[in-house]
């Protein structure tokens, strides 16, 4: 990650949770997200979701409706909750470069 990367992720408040072979995982509060990169950078933003007591939970729509996902869980997501997924996923991908 280059510095110029790192200070827009610390200036939106986005942490670097943990990386894997070809995986970062990013957060913000109870917002996290899955970043595909390769070795010319950051390639692809995957899934964003919310952390809860079930665990990662994914935002998913079924007709029209937002929800919830994990496991063993899903409810319905409140507009709040969309809206701060919605946004945290606009700034990662803005701060990566993926827009």
């Amino acid at each position: 990650m280059t510095p110029e990367v790192a200070a827009r992720l610390a200036a939106l408040d986005i942490v670097l949770m943990t990386e894997a072979k070809a995986y970062s995982i990013f957060t913000r509060g109870d917002c996290m997200a899955l970043v595909q990169w390769d070795a010319a950078g950051f390639a692809s933003l995957g899934s964003s979701g919310m952390l809860t007591e079930s665990g990662l939970a994914y935002l998913v729509w079924r007709d029209g409706r937002p929800w919830l996902v994990a496991k063993q869980m899903e409810i319905a997501a409140q507009a709040e909750q969309v809206e701060r997924i919605r946004k945290f996923s606009g700034d990662l991908k803005s701060a990566l470069g993926l827009s």
